[in-house]
């Protein structure tokens, strides 16, 4: 059994799957979606960011072991159960089954406090477009989204075809989303962008981080993990910047 420290840890069972959610916080509440290898503790301190600026969070536990270090073996590990796990589609354009039990738990968290975004990084950045499906979701952020992780699919939102025009509408009705990339990142590829671009409209806006060879801040090539790894917390920081931004959308849309 594995607790993390501040968050009161309960059990969600919808559609035939069951995980772990770690909860804290007052206030509107933020699914903050794990990265690989799972809820290392660079999640954790994204989540407490949140709790700090007013907001319960909810940390579901998809893969992995919660408050692992990162690390190579963690996402070998992690990477292998999402690999045989029904519940993801990684190869190939669709909506995966996790998402309907992610909305279900927004549901839940609207319930309970009132107001919903949602945050998804790496392999989770699509779910969170996926999650707003669901009509309590009013904001949403993909950073870095990797999946579906194939060269034919790189321009794909993992979203079925009735899906897609689904949170077409939605984006009609009110929903913002914002995208989250480091401009060299080949695990996030812009055409993804692009897409969105495509599909939303002017409620999608996004931060695409200079991460070529030279820039000004340093940032490396292979940068990826925008609000956790990569994040470096002083003014005048692009991934700061970053930060602020989802900051400031879930301050206008969850705080009306």
């Amino acid at each position: 059994m594995v607790e993390l420290a501040g968050f009161e840890r309960s059990m969600l069972h919808h559609g035939g799957y069951t995980h772990d959610v770690y909860r804290a916080g007052t206030g509107p509440a933020v699914l903050v979606l794990h990265e690989m290898p799972g809820i290392h503790p660079g999640v954790v301190e994204f989540a407490q960011r949140l709790i700090a600026e007013g907001y319960t969070t909810y940390l579901p536990s998809l893969v992995g072991r919660p408050g692992e270090p990162l690390g190579t073996g963690a996402i070998i590990r992690s990477a292998a159960r999402a690999c045989v796990a029904r519940e993801f589609r990684l190869l190939t354009d669709g909506t995966s089954r996790v998402t309907t039990w992610l909305r279900a738990l927004a549901a839940k968290a609207f319930d309970e406090c009132g107001g919903v975004g949602v945050v998804g990084m790496c392999f989770s950045g699509g779910f969170a477009l996926a999650a707003a499906l669901e009509p309590a979701v009013t904001a949403a952020v993909m950073s870095q989204p990797s999946l579906p992780a194939t060269k034919r699919g790189r321009g794909a939102l993992g979203l079925d075809p009735a899906d897609r025009e689904r949170i077409q509408q939605r984006a009609q009705d009110g929903l913002c989303v914002l995208g989250l990339r480091f401009s060299h990142d080949k695990l996030s590829p812009p055409e993804r962008f692009e897409t969105l671009r495509a599909t939303l409209g002017e409620a999608f806006d996004c931060m695409e981080i200079d991460s070529s060879p030279g820039n000004p801040h340093g940032i490396p090539e292979n940068a990826h993990s925008v609000l956790t790894v990569e994040l470096v917390d002083e003014a005048g920081h692009p991934t700061r910047e970053a930060l602020d931004r989802v900051l400031a959308l879930f301050r206008a849309q969850l705080r009306h």
